[in-house]
């Protein structure tokens, strides 16, 4: 990798938000590190059989490449999604900087950290770029053991929360994994299996699964596809935290866009630093908040079998939404739980025993296999690339990313986190993020303080603290526009993208309207 003449950026991760932020720095010619020979990220390496999409398609598209099909009212399956994927880094010519099979074991900081450690501007005297190499990535390829050095100006990390760590439960002596006779598998070793021997896993066999959410309820219905026959078992899924599920996006025949995803919407909810007259709005609006989450709930009650099955959450559906946690259903899902295909149990904690699993009531479940859809530890993939003293700075005293515009921790300079806050829509999050990265690091603006955007950065803290109980998982999409509108006004941008301020108030806001035009 030899001196261009242009400053050097390294993108590590090959997913949506590697690919986004490729496209974005192409002027840079940035190189893009993928560990594995794929590009796609979660989409290829933690999809199951029957994952779907749970965005509708003309939500889940890159503002300047749409899907061919995006009419098409069906949620596309991981398959289209990495076709969609493959086609648009072939548009972009993005291929010439990915680089497959190229796995960063290790960052290590150049210079003295002293001189961009706690200070009152980011990065070198507030330059984004400074003007020698800021970073060594270390690098191994394919099956080599040897670690090849490379050196950086700036490094946008894409690696994601999701894949690569499971989260795995801990247990007392005595009481994990090591005492059960069957088997366990996380849903990250399962996602690695073919058809076939997902089939021969499950078939026939006593099934454990620990969860509910999208994975775990994905993990369910093919479970109960491969009991079908005189010879099949039920699955249990074992629920420690309800969850509200949604089988469609329409709500007493009302799009769903409409209660979330528009200007009005949006204003009925809190948002960062909105000043004394709509802080005075927002709480005199609580009612009306309250009673449209009342409304949905009542849909739902009436649509699903919730109260049959005990799967009505105790809180309301506003902080499922709030911390990006609603589950599109499969169509079958409930459908097998009436044939006795899928059965429930709530139980706070559960552990092991000889047979299976126990849960807190010491009802004991039989078990041949347990899948743990406990998800993954995304804080622990950066913690182990990157050097101290910052991989101790990744997340603030309440457990969360202090990322300004989503994208730049204060403390940590030359360096951009792309893909670590959530929204309804991902791809958009990620998209609108590396624009404005792009600018910055074009000098078209620069960042404030490191103070200002702390005090940014706590002031979105508090209001997801506020909105849900569920905060650490970084959602914004109760106040997405205005988030958006914010990084807008930062890149010299119109942070009203519509065309009437009819459409402004009532239409959803998706990634089509963050198009770039001759005037930006």
């Amino acid at each position: 990798m030899e001196k261009s003449g242009k400053p050097r950026v390294a993108i590590i991760g090959g997913g949506i938000s590697g690919l986004a932020a490729a496209k974005e720095l192409r002027w840079l010619e940035p190189v893009l590190f993928e560990a594995t020979d794929s590009i796609g990220g979660v989409w290829r390496h933690c999809s199951f059989r029957t994952t779907r999409l749970q965005t509708p398609r003309p939500d889940y598209e890159f503002s300047d490449y749409q899907w061919s099909d995006r009419n098409d009212a069906t949620f596309p399956t991981h398959i289209e999604i990495l076709e969609y994927l493959h086609g648009y880094a072939t548009h972009f010519d993005l291929w010439k900087f990915i680089k497959l099979q190229t796995k960063v074991v290790e960052i290590r900081s150049i210079g003295d950290d002293r001189e961009t450690w706690f200070t009152e501007l980011w990065g070198d005297k507030g330059r984004t770029i400074p003007d020698q190499p800021a970073w060594e990535v270390g690098v191994v390829t394919g099956h080599s053991a040897t670690v090849q050095w490379y050196k950086f100006e700036f490094i946008v990390m894409c690696i994601g929360k999701y894949g690569d760590i499971p989260n795995m439960p801990k247990f007392p002596p005595g009481k994990g994994a090591e005492i059960f006779r069957g088997k366990v598998m996380h849903s990250l070793d399962y996602c690695k299996l073919d058809e076939d021997a997902t089939k021969e896993l499950m078939k026939g066999k006593k099934v454990v699964i620990i969860g509910y959410k999208k994975s775990s309820i994905d993990l369910a219905v093919e479970c109960a596809e491969a009991n079908r026959g005189e010879d099949g078992q039920p699955c249990t899924m074992v629920i420690r935290t309800l969850h509200w599920t949604v089988p469609s996006y329409s709500i007493w025949g009302l799009p769903f866009f409409l209660f979330f995803s528009t200007r009005f919407s949006q204003f009925l909810h809190e948002r960062p630093n909105q000043g004394l007259m709509k802080s005075l709005a927002s709480h005199l609006l609580t009612p009306l908040r309250r009673g449209v989450s009342k409304f949905i709930e009542s849909y739902l009650t009436w649509k699903l079998p919730l109260d049959k099955y005990g799967l009505k959450p105790d809180h309301p559906f506003v902080e499922d939404y709030a911390s990006c946690q609603m589950a599109i259903l499969p169509e079958n899902f409930f459908a097998e739980a009436d044939e006795g295909r899928i059965m429930f149990k709530r139980s706070s904690q559960w552990r092991f025993w000889e047979g299976g699993v126990v849960l807190d009531d010491d009802t004991k479940l039989e078990a041949d296999v347990v899948l743990l859809a406990t998800g993954f530890d995304g804080k622990q993939k950066l913690r182990s690339v990157l050097p101290e003293p910052y991989r101790g700075l990744i997340v603030d005293s309440s457990g969360v990313m202090p990322l300004y515009r989503g994208t730049i921790h204060p403390l940590i300079p030359h360096m951009a986190f792309v893909g670590y806050i959530e929204s309804v829509s991902n791809l958009h999050t990620s998209e609108l993020r590396c624009k404005w990265l792009g600018r910055l690091l074009k000098g078209h603006f620069q960042l404030p303080s490191v103070e200002a955007m702390f005090r940014q950065t706590r002031e979105e803290i508090e209001v997801m603290k506020r909105t849900t109980r569920f905060y650490r998982r970084h959602c914004i999409s109760t106040y997405s526009i205005n988030h958006s509108d914010d990084m807008c006004e930062e890149m010299g941008w119109s942070p009203w993208r519509k065309g009437s301020w009819l459409s402004e108030a009532f239409s959803a806001y998706n990634n089509q309207d963050y198009k770039e035009d001759k005037s930006e």
